[in-house]
C-alpha cells in the first residue's frame, strides 16, 4: 500500500457518475418501463438476468420466504433476528411526534408528522448477497410507521439462479412479505411509475450498480429517493498506539467491496505508516476477495503521513468520508474535532464492521464526500412533515399591518389585500389605505 506525504495527495475524489452510454441505455430502460409496465418489465429481465419470468411470477410468495428458513444456518437466523433488534432499538430513539404550541394570544402554530405511504426497497444481488441491506432500509421505515413496505432484487444473486435464501429470511424477519424478484434499472422505473403488477412508490432506498444509481437520478422528482450512492470508503485516523494487524484488516474490510472503493489511513508516525503497508500486503494474500481488494488498494488506497493529530483532523474534515475509525490513544478527546464524517468509530474495537452488521447505527451512509452535508439514512428519511398554523383574530389584528408591509415590499399587492379585507371588516384599517398601490 503506497505511502504518501500529504503535501502529494489530492483530498478530492473524482468519481463519474456514469458514462454517456450508461445514462442513454438507463433513460431508454425508464422510458420504457414508463410506457409498456410489466411487458418491457419482463423483457428487460430477460434481456439483463438472463431470466425468463411471466407477471405471475414476479412476486415472491409466502411458501418462498418460508421455505428459505429450510435453506439456511440456525446460527444465521439468531444473528439477523439480534442485529434486528438492535437496529430497531437505535432507530426508536430517533422517532419524532407531531407538536402544537398555544400562543398567549390563542393562535396555535405546530408540525403534523405523517409516515410516507408507501417505500420501495432495494436490495442488489450482484456480486454478493447483502441481508443487512434489507435490515438497513427497512427497519426505519417501520420505525417511521410506513404502511407499506416493498422490496425488490435481481432474480439471482451473485450469478446463482434464485434469490439467495439469507436475503429472503431478512425480509421475512424484518416483516417484509411484499417481494419482487427484478432488479437493475428496470426495477427502480417499475418501483416509480408502477406497472399492473407493482404498485407505484413514494420513495426508493437502497444501494446498487451505476445502472440502479444512474435510474434512482432519473427517476427523481417522480419519486424521492434516499441518495446516489457512489462507491464505499473508510479513513483511518491512527497512531502509533494502534496495532497495525487491526487498521490493515479494516482497510481491507472496505477495499473488499469494489474495486473502486476507498481505504485510506491518516496518520503521523512514519514507522506505523510502513508497518500497516506490510501487514495489508500480507493479509491481502490471504483475502478471498484478494483481486477486487487488490483492486481498490492499488487505485484508491494510500496511506498518508501527516505532521501530527491535529493535522490528521483536518485531513478527515476535508476527505468527509463515509466511515472513519478513529484508533488513537485516548479517541474520545478528539470526537469533537470530527465535522464531516458519515459514521464515526472509536477505539480498536469498533471495527468498521460493527456498524455495517450489529451495533444499531445505520449502514447506508453518505459517501464521495457528500458527509459535509448529508447524514446516514434515519427515521426522518421516511417521514413528511406539515406545518399548521390557526392564528386568531387578536393575532391578526395585532400583526396585520406587519404581514402588509412585506408583502407590498416584495411587490404582492393580492397578498396585503388578503390581510387587508379582514381588519377592515374589523374596523382596523381604512379601505383606501393603499399606501399609494
Amino acid at each position: 500500500m503506497r505511502i504518501v506525504p500529504i503535501q502529494e495527495f489530492n483530498l478530492k475524489r473524482e468519481v463519474d457518475y456514469g458514462t454517456r452510454e450508461q445514462n442513454e441505455v438507463v433513460k431508454q430502460i425508464v422510458g420504457d418501463i414508463k410506457a409498456e409496465g410489466d411487458v418491457a418489465l419482463l423483457r428487460y429481465t430477460e434481456k439483463h438476468d438472463r431470466t425468463v419470468l411471466s407477471a405471475q411470477q414476479l412476486r415472491v410468495t409466502q411458501e418462498e420466504l418460508t421455505a428459505a428458513y429450510e435453506r439456511v444456518e440456525p446460527s444465521f437466523v439468531l444473528a439477523i433476528a439480534a442485529a434486528a433488534a438492535n437496529i430497531r432499538a437505535f432507530h426508536m430513539r430517533e422517532k419524532r411526534n407531531s407538536w402544537m404550541d398555544l400562543q398567549p394570544d390563542g393562535s396555535i402554530l405546530g408540525q403534523i408528522i405523517r409516515p410516507l405511504k408507501r417505500v420501495g426497497v432495494y436490495v442488489p444481488g450482484g456480486k454478493a448477497a447483502y441481508p443487512s441491506s434489507v435490515l438497513m432500509n427497512v427497519i426505519p421505515a417501520q420505525v417511521a410507521g410506513v404502511p407499506e413496505i416493498v422490496m425488490v432484487t435481481p432474480p439471482g444473486t451473485n450469478g446463482q439462479e434464485g434469490i439467495d435464501p439469507h436475503i429472503l429470511v431478512a425480509a421475512a424477519e424484518a416483516g417484509v412479505n411484499e417481494i419482487y424478484r427484478v432488479g437493475g434499472a428496470q426495477a427502480i422505473a417499475a418501483l416509480a411509475y408502477g406497472t399492473e403488477s407493482i404498485a407505484p412508490v413514494d420513495k426508493i432506498c437502497g444501494p446498487g450498480n451505476i445502472y440502479v444509481a444512474l435510474a434512482k437520478r432519473e427517476v427523481y422528482g417522480v419519486v424521492d429517493i434516499d441518495s446516489i450512492a457512489g462507491p464505499s470508503e473508510i479513513v483511518v485516523l491512527a497512531d502509533e498506539t494502534a496495532d497495525p494487524v487491526y487498521v490493515a484488516a479494516d482497510l481491507l474490510s472496505q477495499a473488499e467491496h469494489d474495486e473502486m472503493a476507498s481505504a485510506i489511513l491518516v496518520t503521523p508516525s512514519q514507522a506505523f505508516a510502513e508497518a500497516t503497508s506490510a501487514e495489508v500486503t500480507r493479509q491481502l494474500a490471504l483475502l478471498p476477495r484478494r483481486d477486487i481488494a487488490g483492486a481498490s488498494i492499488e487505485s484508491y488506497g494510500a496511506i498518508l503521513v501527516v505532521e501530527s493529530i491535529e493535522e490528521g483532523i483536518s485531513v478527515v474534515n476535508k476527505l468527509a468520508p463515509e466511515h472513519l475509525e478513529i484508533v488513537v490513544q485516548d479517541p474520545m478527546s478528539y470526537l469533537g474535532s470530527i465535522e464531516n464524517a458519515g459514521a464515526i468509530f472509536l477505539g480498536p474495537y469498533s471495527s468498521e464492521p460493527v456498524g455495517d452488521y450489529f451495533a444499531g447505527p445505520n449502514h447506508i451512509i453518505p459517501t464521495n464526500g457528500t458527509a459535509r452535508f448529508s447524514s446516514p439514512v434515519d427515521v426522518d428519511d421516511f417521514i413528511k412533515k406539515s406545518s399548521m398554523i390557526y392564528y386568531s383574530k387578536e393575532a391578526l389584528l395585532k400583526n396585520g399591518a406587519m404581514i402588509m408591509e412585506l408583502a407590498r415590499h416584495e411587490g404582492l399587492e393580492g397578498h396585503a389585500r388578503a390581510i387587508e379585507v379582514r381588519l377592515e371588516k374589523e374596523g382596523k384599517v381604512g379601505v383606501n389605505d393603499h399606501d399609494g398601490q
